[in-house]
């Protein structure tokens, strides 16, 4: 699923800005993508995590395959005991476990999210261990797609502002945040077209 608003955001980013006007003409034919399932999105963000995408890969591949279905009611149904054997550490199934808690518990539940604002939901998803700041904000953009998310922890957003923006020096975390208010409300996409810029191809989680 490809968000409604990019080529709106693409256009109106690309007007104002003449380093985003040069990244939409070179990534203008791709966007960013939605794979759709909540609960997978999170489970995978919690596999991957420091480790490389190549291993998250394989680590995923086997995981799904001992699964079946990757839905919250069959990782409690498999427990720890029936998760062992894939690549994941101890603490990445406890992880997996309290991710799928929360949603058979109802305590996070997809439904209620588009009445939520991005702090709001962000503040949800931190409460499940294994998931911070970061892999919540990864979440919004990826999965749910929304427009106007920053996330000024991220390497490689932190890497390409100051490569085109700064003559490669550094800024601190202030500075960041009040450079990227210039791309509001599309500061998801500005994020993803900076991310081209370091590596063409585009991740989906």
């Amino acid at each position: 699923m490809t968000p409604t608003y990019w080529q709106q955001a693409s256009a109106e980013l690309a007007s104002a800005d003449p380093v985003m006007a040069d990244l939409v003409a070179r990534y203008g034919d791709i966007s960013l993508v939605s794979r759709g399932d909540p609960f997978a999105t999170l489970a995978r963000s919690i596999i991957g995590q420091q480790i490389s995408v190549k291993a998250a890969e394989a680590v995923w591949g086997r995981f799904a395959a001992r699964a079946g279905e990757v839905t919250p009611a069959r990782m409690i149904e498999l427990g720890p005991q029936g998760l062992s054997g894939c690549g994941l550490s101890q603490r990445k199934i406890e992880y997996l476990g309290d991710l799928s808690a929360h949603f058979v518990s109802g305590e996070l539940c997809p439904a209620d999210w588009a009445a939520l604002d991005d702090e709001a939901l962000i503040l949800e998803l931190t409460k499940v261990r294994g998931i911070g700041r970061w892999t919540a904000e990864m979440f919004l953009i990826f999965n749910l797609l929304r427009p106007d998310v920053f996330p000024l922890d991220d390497i490689g957003l932190q890497r390409a502002v100051f490569e085109h923006y700064f003559a490669g020096q550094k800024r601190s975390r202030k500075d960041l945040a009040d450079f990227g208010e210039r791309w509001r409300p599309w500061r998801s996409v500005a994020t993803w077209y900076l991310w081209r810029s370091l590596d063409p191809l585009p991740v989906e989680y």
